[in-house]
């Protein structure tokens, strides 16, 4: 079956627009305009008209939590919480719309305490004992690494003052040495085992949540870190069943293991970077080595400047670490490390010299978040061949505090999407999601004005990005980091029919106006799977 999308203005390059395109069996045939294109066409294509709108490539995030998405969409919404009462509010609001009986676990996420308006501090238990002390309560961070837990779930997972403090995390306490109910990091594990073993019919219930916004958002794959040792076959299995329903989304799985015996044994069961079909492919095995600067637990060389008694926390050694890389690497699996604090990259810098020789890098070994850095470490960045996958809506948020923590010089180095692009280090965008929303349009906004999402003063404008850059970042620029330049993210002839029309011109409007562009019809194989 063929059809033709015509009257449309599709993006070929930042030099080249392209009228029509004919897809056929999901690929992309022919491009070029609609009078040469319809020589080509039979009374049976369907003809689409896209009334000049414009086309680019389906949005590609290279990073992303896609079933935590959708869990979280059926968990109490705390995003954009102004004060710790709004979070008891809303909370108390979930158990009483959804009549949760006592005894149940609750779970929440997205608060930021750096946006409570009445005080300026991580939750508690004190406070989450006020919403309720019938319901365990765990309302987790934005960033997913710090979370608050209540009396009753500290209690029923028997943390005391005895509970040895674990290794990469922390647990703290009150003047009497008591959990205060304030996990970070490895620690949140001790809170966490309470949640209930999942299912595959539950998992698949959250991923379809997650296709379907992922779709209206028109983004048509992911790079997505769901997938660990404990849960790896329910989850594929679950992103099988789904797909096989559903095909809206390409995925590439991210995942995550602690050991190196774990690798050992996924390679073993005939996994390694690459396996899988179109639709499901294995990625890297993704690894944390520090957590957010929200948070204060990413890891620095120096002090934070606005908490010299911490230089963040450490979730891996360095002969931890370099175990994991070299066993990933030779069981044929690209690595991508989690690295936010400069003492973070400098750990996984030196951890890739042991794998990459030469700068030579056929795995494609990347860095995901890659946020504060100076010049030696980005010049060391591009010389092993590393790959970026980077966040540009982080600025949002993160351009409000990075000068308190880091002090301006290291700030000033920060968060260097253009010094990085310029440098010819392999970029791609993401989102983070669900830490920050996955749409792909706050994140271009971002990325080329450097303000945040009210418009206010730019950060470091000198590091932004055209909007070519920022579109191809988000699209061949994540395709090439899994493996995929020659199929997805160009309107080429050959390639994956993905790509998304939007309401407006991208390229011709005001960029204080992208973070408002939205998609009016997303294509995935050919196949529209949302039209407004």
């Amino acid at each position: 079956m063929k059809t033709l999308f015509y009257n449309g203005r599709f993006y070929v390059n930042s030099n080249e627009t392209t009228d029509s395109l004919l897809i056929e069996d999901g690929i992309i045939q022919k491009t070029g305009s609609f009078a040469d294109l319809l020589s080509f066409v039979d009374p049976q294509t369907e003809k689409i008209d896209l009334n000049g709108r414009t086309v680019v490539p389906g949005w590609h995030d290279s990073h992303m939590h896609l079933h935590m998405v959708g869990s979280g969409m059926q968990k109490v919404q705390l995003y954009g919480s102004s004060s710790i009462e709004d979070v008891i509010t809303r909370t108390r609001k979930f158990i009483a719309d959804h009549d949760v009986p006592s005894g149940s676990i609750v779970s929440g996420m997205g608060w930021n305490q750096d946006y409570f308006t009445d005080k300026n501090r991580l939750l508690n238990r004190f406070d989450l004992d006020q919403i309720s002390t019938e319901h365990i309560l765990i309302l987790s961070r934005a960033c997913g690494h710090v979370l608050a837990a209540n009396s009753l779930a500290i209690r029923t997972a028997n943390v005391t003052a005895q509970t040895p403090q674990p290794e990469g995390g922390h647990f703290d306490v009150d003047e009497n040495g008591e959990p205060n109910g304030v996990f970070r990091e490895n620690a949140n594990g001790l809170i966490q085992r309470l949640n209930p073993p999942t299912s595959v019919e539950s998992m698949m219930k959250s991923l379809e949540l997650a296709m379907d916004y992922a779709a209206s958002m028109g983004i048509t794959s992911v790079q997505t870190m769901d997938l660990n040792a404990d849960n790896a076959e329910m989850m594929l299995e679950a992103y099988r069943r789904v797909l096989e329903k559903r095909p809206t989304l390409r995925i590439y799985q991210q995942c995550n293991f602690s050991t190196p015996e774990e690798i050992k044994v996924f390679a073993s069961q005939g996994h390694k970077t690459g396996s899988g079909d179109s639709w499901l492919k294995i990625g890297p095995v993704k690894l944390f080595v520090d957590g957010s600067l929200g948070a204060r637990t990413a890891l620095m060389r120096q002090p934070y400047a606005d908490d010299p008694q911490t230089r963040g926390i450490q979730c891996l050694t360095q002969n931890q670490l370099d175990a994991l890389t070299v066993t990933a690497h030779d069981n044929g699996f690209q690595v991508t490390v989690h690295v936010i604090g400069d003492g973070a990259m400098e750990m996984v810098l030196d951890s890739y010299e042991k794998i990459i020789d030469h700068g030579q890098n056929p795995l494609r070994h990347a860095l995901i978040h890659c946020q504060i850095t100076d010049l030696p470490l980005l010049e060391r960045f591009r010389d092993l061949g590393i790959y970026a996958q980077v966040q540009p809506i982080f600025i949002h948020y993160d351009s409000h505090i990075v000068y308190q923590r880091v002090g301006t010089a290291l700030a000033d180095t920060s968060y260097a999407f253009g010094t990085m692009l310029k440098s010819g280090i392999p970029v791609s965008f993401g989102s983070d999601s669900p830490v920050e929303d996955m749409n792909p349009y706050h994140n271009l906004y971002c990325a080329i004005t450097r303000r945040d999402l009210n418009g206010n003063l730019p950060y470091n404008i000198s590091e932004a990005v055209t909007i070519a850059e920022a579109v191809d970042a988000y699209t061949l620029g994540s395709a090439e980091v899994c493996f995929r330049e020659t199929q997805l993210g160009r309107l080429l002839p050959g390639y994956l029919a993905d790509f998304v029309v939007l309401d407006q011109n991208l390229f011709e409007i005001d960029p204080m106006e992208i973070k408002n562009v939205r998609p009016v019809m997303t294509v995935v194989h050919g196949q529209i799977v949302y039209r407004v």
